[in-house]
């Protein structure tokens, strides 16, 4: 079980890993727009297919990111945390999510081995973690303190659509709204009896 240490941890990526499995992604705008009820159905349908597509392999799937917490502005990607026994086995799982259209895009041996996948249409981003994975749980909790923090759900939108102005790259967009971010997680982390 991952401590609280392990769950407050930022992420700070290895300089000697290139995770792009396909090059970095060209720059393009980093849009934000206003909630979609729409949404929470798009991520059913693919978490549906990944369910069908892996069987017993996908241990746990679960609608992550902003795209899971009702009224809160977001890129329109849907985000989801795929649970498989262990993510280094790549061949347990990339061969039948590439036939539902899913490709490669993040390989993290340094980060709890995660993978990231992508799909085109609809846009959706499938990371990959093992059973009790700090990062998983930290989404989990994220997720759910802004489902019940109407306050912190607003400030993270508000910092959010700023940092989205003239960004092109992801990378640089989360950058600029990291400081919010990590306002929030302490809120939560204190809730929490982390700190």
């Amino acid at each position: 079980m991952a401590t609280p240490e392990e769950i407050m941890k930022h992420h700070e990526p290895d300089p000697d890993e290139d995770p792009w499995v396909r090059g970095r992604p060209a720059p393009a705008p980093v849009e934000v727009v206003p909630y979609d009820p729409r949404w929470p159905a798009r991520y059913e349908a693919l978490a549906a297919a990944i369910r069908e597509a892996l069987g017993p392999a996908a241990l746990d799937v679960e609608h992550m990111g902003s795209t899971a917490v009702p009224g809160l502005a977001a890129k329109p990607v849907i985000d989801i945390d795929l649970t498989v026994a262990d993510p280094a086995r790549e061949e347990d799982y990339v061969g039948p999510l590439e036939a539902i259209g899913y490709v490669l895009a993040l390989r993290e041996p340094s980060w709890h081995q995660h993978r990231a996948l992508r799909l085109e249409a609809p846009a959706a981003n499938l990371h990959v973690f093992g059973p009790d994975c700090p990062e998983n749980i930290r989404h989990r909790m994220f997720r759910d303190w802004l489902r019940a923090n109407p306050a912190d759900r607003d400030l993270y939108a508000r910092a959010k659509q700023s940092a989205a102005v003239g960004a092109m790259q992801v990378m640089a967009y989360n950058k600029r709204k990291e400081a919010t971010l990590r306002e929030i997680y302490e809120r939560m982390f204190r809730a929490a009896g982390f700190l």
